[in-house]
């Protein structure tokens, strides 16, 4: 379904997580794709907790996670209006405008828009690709995919600024800035678990990795085993299937 939303041009309306999520999106531009739903399956809230969205979008992320995690209070924070107003609607479509806070703002001004704020969770799918490398043509998903004023290190830096003592962070990139995930929580975060994702068993290498982290943790690195998204013959594996289909926790 289609339809023209003032705020962002054309839209649709889509489903997630077997139809229990509906999605208002930009038709064209950045659109949802697997990575905000492994990454709402992959953090562990329980009833009671806090929860920021850096760079919610739409809401995806959020809107998952609060499907799979009654309970929990979500702010979703997100700096392009458009998105933000649609990630609002999709709150209300959901009739989650109780459990997920939309905030439209700047990550790197969040002392202005959440205060002095901080969350047991912090979970963000960044700008994947350094300003210089984003080659996107549409504004929206390029400003979505590539960083801006705000290199990976710094969005790292205002998520960790946003987590109180002991809490956790939760973030899904491309598997080739790794190395900048881990310099930007070194000395800051500890007890770093990281899980590749690829495409099939067969792939040489992963595309994207999960990574986690407890704020003044000290304990060891875990690599975990990959996760691996499709049979050979394309189809999801079943333990996709399980997060994709049926709000299922990565665990």
């Amino acid at each position: 379904m289609t339809e023209t939303h003032p705020s962002c041009a054309a839209t649709t309306e889509d489903r997630l997580l077997g139809g229990r999520i509906v999605l208002h999106q930009p038709e064209h531009g950045y659109r949802v794709a697997v990575d905000p739903v492994l990454l709402a399956a992959a953090v562990d809230a329980v009833p009671g907790e806090t929860v920021l969205d850096a760079g919610a979008g739409t809401g995806a992320v959020a809107l998952c996670l609060a499907a799979r995690c009654p309970g929990v209070a979500v702010t979703a924070l997100e700096r392009d209006p458009a998105l933000a107003m649609l990630a609002r609607r999709n709150a209300d479509a959901n009739a989650a405008a109780d459990t997920v806070a939309v905030v439209c703002g700047d990550l790197a001004l969040a002392h202005r828009n959440l205060g002095g704020t901080i969350y047991d969770h912090v979970m963000t799918n960044p700008p994947y690709m350094p300003i210089d490398r984003g080659t996107a043509p549409e504004p929206v998903r390029r400003d979505a995919h590539a960083e801006g004023e705000m290199d990976l290190a710094g969005w790292l830096d205002c998520c960790l600024r946003r987590l109180k003592p002991r809490g956790r962070i939760h973030v899904v990139q491309r598997a080739d800035r790794l190395d900048d995930i881990l310099a930007a929580l070194h000395g800051r975060a500890g007890a770093i678990r990281i899980r590749p994702i690829q495409a099939k068993t067969s792939s040489p290498a992963a595309g994207r990795v999960l990574v986690q982290a407890r704020k003044g943790g000290r304990g060891p690195l875990q690599l975990l085993s990959p996760f691996v998204l499709h049979e050979e013959d394309g189809r999801y594996t079943e333990r996709t299937q399980v997060i994709l289909r049926d709000a299922g926790a990565l665990a």
